[in-house]
């Protein structure tokens, strides 16, 4: 079997910076179980894969375009201290949902606090990072409708969101 759109694929990935530095890794931990085809993956990870089949292995560049975007220094913003419930204890590097004008839902990391303000980052932190995944397909199988209306891969054991 080979990959496509609604295969529920395993694999074993690591992924890299430019300067080889591992960002992220299932080594030492469990696969990844994902379904292809419905965006779970950056979109060239996902474009590199369709058509392997399992036990193949893939190293691959994948471009700001076509991983988490570009940074948008527009996203880097100055936000009143009062604009937060506890303002007081929040610290560089913490992160917060917030609700955006178009009213979805953005991650923001705090880059920085003063008596005033805190500048807030709504930029995926790989954004404008070439990524590089070394990647493994343990295993393929055809997603069921269940999975294929959930936009993802369930357990083995069956439904399990978290």
């Amino acid at each position: 079997m080979q990959i496509a759109k609604h295969s529920v694929v395993t694999i074993n990935y690591r992924l890299k910076d430019s300067e080889g530095n591992v960002l992220d890794s299932s080594e030492g931990g469990e696969p990844l179980v994902y379904l292809h085809g419905v965006g779970n993956l950056v979109p060239g990870l996902e474009k590199a894969l369709e058509g392997k089949s399992k036990g193949d292995s893939i190293s691959v560049a994948v471009s700001p375009d076509e991983g988490y975007g570009e940074r948008n220094l527009d996203l880097i913003q100055e936000v009143p201290r009062d604009r937060f419930e506890d303002s007081n204890n929040v610290e560089v590097g913490m992160q917060f949902q917030a609700r955006t004008s178009a009213g979805g839902v953005r991650v923001f990391r705090v880059l920085g606090v003063t008596e005033d303000t805190i500048r807030v980052d709504g930029n995926h932190e790989l954004a404008g990072e070439t990524l590089h995944f070394d990647v493994e397909v343990v295993d393929i199988r055809a997603a069921n409708a269940e999975e294929i209306q959930h936009g993802h891969a369930h357990g083995p054991g069956g439904h399990h969101h978290h």
